[in-house]
């Protein structure tokens, strides 16, 4: 299989496989794609919960990103957890000199077991200071919440949040409907100019450990291969709920899912 593209994952690592920068560099290979990496956080977790998390210093993340994207320049860039005020400072500041268009923010905050994985402050941060470099923003359910200070509790609601993140400077938004304890699962892409209701399968299952990045960087990596934005968003959707059904039943907790899920993926859209 030739390489399509090249990605550049800004994330956190997770020691269990599932989530993080492991499920990212899957994903993207799975997809056709080439992952490079600046690592954010190192966390020993397993399917169970996080035990630990340690931060990387701020100036070798930037490192991390220049030192790397300098030699193998980014296509598409995906971002993942960014756990304080000053690693987004310098992810900003490393951006700025890239000056990559197509960038990616999954806005990790909490983990699937329910460890907060970002403190109060980074979040005003990434709010103020990020969202509006990126060409996307893909929040679950809990983090638009924190994101716009609202509740969400159906379909009306995350199109509110979502207007109100475009108007924090978004340009665009998935918000993904899985904690909605509804029959169908219902994402929701905004933008000024329409909004886009993907509606999907729920699977019984607890092995949805890592469905966020998988699908924050299934999205990078079509987008990277010249898919619009919103059709991006429809075949990664689809990725990850045929990752979601064919998972491995792996671990005794929130278990991961299968990212050899492989899709075709053509540099030109038709």
């Amino acid at each position: 299989m030739k390489i399509k593209s090249k990605i550049l994952i800004i994330a956190g690592s997770d020691s269990s496989g599932g989530a993080g920068i492991q499920a990212d560099i899957k994903t993207v290979t799975a997809l056709g794609s080439y992952a490079t990496t600046a690592i954010t956080a190192v966390t020993s977790q397993n399917t169970k919960g996080v035990k630990s998390i340690i931060p990387i210093a701020p100036r070798e993340i930037f490192n991390q990103i220049i030192f790397t994207s300098k030699d193998i320049r980014p296509d598409a860039i995906k971002i993942g957890m960014l756990h304080s005020t000053k690693v987004i400072e310098y992810v900003i500041k490393s951006l700025e000199n890239l000056k990559i268009k197509k960038i990616i923010l999954d806005p990790v905050m909490v983990a699937k077991g329910g460890a907060k994985l970002i403190d109060n402050k980074a979040i005003k941060s990434l709010k103020l200071k990020l969202i509006s470099k990126t060409i996307l923003i893909t929040p679950n359910i809990p983090e638009a919440e924190i994101l716009t200070n609202t509740k969400i509790k159906n379909q009306e609601d995350m199109i509110y949040a979502a207007n109100k993140l475009i108007a924090s400077g978004a340009k665009n938004v998935l918000i993904k409907g899985g904690h909605l304890k509804f029959k169908l699962v219902k994402d929701i892409f905004v933008n000024k100019s329409e909004i886009k209701v993907f509606t999907s399968k729920r699977y019984k299952t607890n092995n949805t450990h890592g469905t966020g990045c998988t699908l924050s960087s299934a999205i990078t990596t079509f987008l990277s291969c010249g898919k619009p934005i919103k059709k991006a968003c429809e075949l990664g959707i689809k990725y990850v709920n045929s990752a979601i059904k064919t998972n491995p039943k792996y671990g005794k907790g929130y278990g991961p899912i299968n990212h050899l899920n492989s899709m075709k993926v053509e540099k030109k859209f038709k």
